[in-house]
């Protein structure tokens, strides 16, 4: 097991910040926000330095019913290559649904999803990791999710699923600390059973994030400082091993450097007074014999039940059975607000020409479309669909939007809309002001 010490999320808004932090032995990136072959230079640098870069995968969706798609894969070995790597993460979740497997339209959540505790879904998780697992040429290792809600009929602990996991593919765990805190207050699990039933050795490393509690719904946002409970959950981990490596993340609402460095600080203090604690580690232990295939059916069923909760977030078919219907509501609702925010990332200039009204506008856009094509074909199409209905009703807004709609669109629309409707909003726009 690699030994990566004290580390933290690299963003491009606090590189230069992580620069100067003490004691960073390793970085995390989200590895589809790197180009292989234009590696920022900021990074570039921590490299040269022998600071060990690992790549961080968010849209495999393992935990899927559909089986890893080549080209993602491809990607993310690609990654690991260029940054020199030791392994490889991504998460136990699915994060698209519907398809050939169900005959309906594809969707994308957008979001990490939890999967099913059951034993199709860990059949199907467990030949999706050996696949992964084949065409990286790095150890995997691969996360537990925050969850706002549960599945119905769920055959197994979290920890009981993560553990048959790892005995049956060989797996490494990425262990996030905050999501197991997220979990306690979101569907009452207890974190020191979940340690109690992981493989410790198994560990790669550790998450420890912030987040924010609302109207009894813990948010794990990235975007809040680490809290005491969270910091207690990684005390209760480290009381049963010392992990090879723990990694603060964060993603919005950067802090100051010195506020990142206490941060730090308190999470080095955890790790040095409580690791270990005497505990022997058991070796990892796998099947000798493989799994056999599995079989169509077990993956159609899995993708049936995915495609419906999916279906009921984010295209407003009435909520499966058996789920919380308020908590379907408050991740239907996050799900649309992550939507919007990292749209704003993407295409800034919607919220600046929409000012005030470009989140009531995606709101409205977002209500029964799911995103079908990614978070840029996603832009575009809520810029398509503003245009078609002569929106905004400021011509000079209106103007401003038709331009950098058609900037980006190329010579012809790439709308649902009737292409004819489209094109006469456009020239309507563009006639405005001259």
């Amino acid at each position: 097991m690699v030994r990566l010490g004290t580390g933290i999320g690299w963003r491009p808004e606090i590189a230069e910040d992580i620069a100067r932090l003490p004691g960073i032995d390793w970085v995390e990136v989200v590895a589809e926000n790197i180009c292989p072959d234009h590696v920022p230079d900021a990074l570039r640098r921590l490299r040269e330095r022998g600071t060990t870069v690992v790549p961080h995968g968010v849209s495999l969706g393992l935990g899927g019913a559909e089986r890893p798609d080549p080209g993602r894969l491809r990607a993310l070995a690609e990654r690991a290559e260029a940054l020199g790597s030791p392994l490889v993460t991504e998460h136990i979740a699915f994060v698209r649904a519907g398809g050939p497997l169900t005959a309906s339209p594809a969707m994308e959540a957008g979001h990490l999803l939890p999967v099913p505790r059951t034993r199709d879904a860990l059949d199907v998780l467990c030949e999706n990791v050996r696949i992964a697992q084949d065409a990286l040429p790095v150890p995997l290792a691969v996360e537990n999710i925050a969850a706002l809600i549960s599945w119905p009929g769920e055959e197994m602990t979290e920890g009981q699923f993560l553990a048959e996991l790892v005995e049956r593919t060989g797996v490494r765990l990425l262990i996030d600390v905050a999501n197991l805190h997220t979990n306690h207050v979101n569907r009452g699990e207890d974190p020191a059973k979940a340690l109690d039933e992981l493989p410790t050795s198994a560990i790669a490393y550790v998450h420890v994030a912030g987040g924010v509690e609302r109207n009894g719904v813990w948010h794990d946002s990235h975007a809040h400082p680490v809290t005491q409970p969270v910091l207690d959950v990684l005390a209760e981990l480290c009381a049963r091993t010392t992990p090879p490596g723990v990694l603060l993340e964060r993603d919005e609402d950067f802090p100051a450097a010195e506020e990142l460095a206490g941060e730090l600080d308190a999470i080095r203090a955890v790790t040095v007074t409580t690791a270990g604690a005497g505990v022997a580690e058991d070796a990892v232990r796998t099947s000798a014999v493989p799994d056999a295939p599995v079989p169509d059916t077990v993956r159609e069923r899995l993708a049936l039940a995915q495609a419906a909760l999916l279906s009921a977030l984010v295209g407003g078919t009435p909520p499966p059975e058996g789920f919380d219907r308020r908590r379907l509501r408050v991740q239907s609702a996050a799900l649309t607000a992550k939507r919007a925010s990292v749209i704003a990332k993407v295409a800034p200039e919607l919220p600046e020409i929409l000012g005030t009204g470009y989140r009531p506008a995606f709101a409205r856009y977002a209500d029964g479309r799911p995103m079908t094509g990614g978070y840029r074909r996603d832009a575009m199409s809520f810029a398509e669909h503003l245009l078609a209905d002569g929106r905004p009703e400021d011509a000079a807004a209106r103007r401003r939007l038709t331009l950098w709609w058609q900037e980006r669109s190329g010579p012809a629309p790439l709308s649902s809309h009737p292409a004819a409707r489209l094109a006469r909003r456009v020239r309507l726009a563009l006639s405005v002001g001259r």
